[in-house]
């Protein structure tokens, strides 16, 4: 897996700004099981458990997962403290997310 840009994160605090991002573990798991979640983004020093259960609730509901980030690198980008996980709720943002980790080097 590539390190996380900025562009990622910074693109992850534009959807905050625009009230687009849930985070904590209850109400992450409600977008996921609504469908409201377009992507989810879980922290790589998330405990097994975690990531196990965001895993399995992503894959059965078909929402895509992005691992990225310390926990204290997506808080930053949000402007919170630590946040483990955190959904997406705007297939446009989602897009743009996705997007700045697939193609790091490109400029757009």
């Amino acid at each position: 897996m590539n390190k996380p840009t900025n562009k990622l994160f910074n693109r992850l605090g534009l959807a905050m700004r625009a009230g687009k991002v849930v985070m904590g573990d209850s109400a992450v798991l409600d977008a996921i099981r609504n469908g409201e979640a377009k992507l989810v983004l879980l922290a790589t020093d998330a405990s097994d458990n975690a990531k196990k259960k965001y895993t399995d609730k992503s894959s059965f509901y078909h929402i895509p997962l992005m691992e990225c980030g310390t926990r204290y690198e997506i808080g930053a980008g949000i402007g919170k403290e630590e946040r483990v996980v955190v959904a997406i709720v705007d297939a446009g943002f989602a897009e743009l997310i996705t997007k700045s980790e697939a193609k790091p080097s490109e400029v757009e």
